[in-house]
């Protein structure tokens, strides 16, 4: 009977590690999917606007046929957005920076636009075209408040899997830290006003 306590107490102890490598696992499991899911809207996010474009092209066009170059550049920055995408689990810092930067390119395209449509006072004032603005607006706003949450979330897991003893767990079985977004390069920089 003597000899038995010494192998229940191995075995309560290999069950106990056990259940608390299983619960470091599902938590993991658990706050990746959350940022994924978070990711997904990131994603919607920008297919909403990538969706909102052709109208928007089409009705500048109406009105302004002659700014092909412009439009174009709409039409090709949102076709080279929209073909880029990524699993955000399995991230490179490079493929996260190609991705924002094609996003980048894409807004740019758009601020050109909008440039291009103040020099068309009947078309700042077609309801079409009023609409749409606003609904670009809005969707703006959602993907900036989308990707800031997905940054929250991936980095709360990224503590989580970076704090000892989950690192441990989380090495063995391949959990590794999320890539976050990050400001466009300049972003940081006050921009230069000058009315001469």
């Amino acid at each position: 009977m003597k000899k038995l306590i010494p192998i229940a107490i191995i075995v309560i102890v290999l069950i106990g590690i056990f259940r608390w490598g299983v619960g470091l696992n599902n938590t993991m499991v658990e706050k990746q999917e959350t940022a994924k899911t978070q990711w997904a809207n990131v994603e919607s996010a920008y297919q909403r606007r990538a969706d909102l474009i052709p109208n928007l092209v089409t009705t500048v066009k109406g009105y302004a046929s002659h700014e092909k170059e412009t439009l174009e550049g709409v039409i090709e920055a949102r076709a080279n957005a929209t073909k880029t995408t990524i699993d955000p689990t399995n991230v490179t810092p490079e493929q996260m920076a190609a991705f924002q930067e094609s996003q980048n390119t894409l807004t740019g395209a758009l601020s050109k636009l909008m440039v291009v449509v103040e020099r068309y006072p009947d078309l700042k004032a077609n309801q079409n075209f009023l609409e749409l603005q606003s609904q670009l607006e809005g969707t703006e706003n959602r993907i900036n408040v989308e990707r800031n949450r997905y940054n929250e979330l991936a980095k709360d897991y990224n503590i989580y899997v970076k704090k000892f003893p989950a690192s441990i767990i989380a090495g063995i079985l391949n959990f590794d830290p999320m890539v976050l977004f990050q400001g466009a390069e300049g972003s940081d920089k006050v921009p230069t006003v000058d009315f001469n």
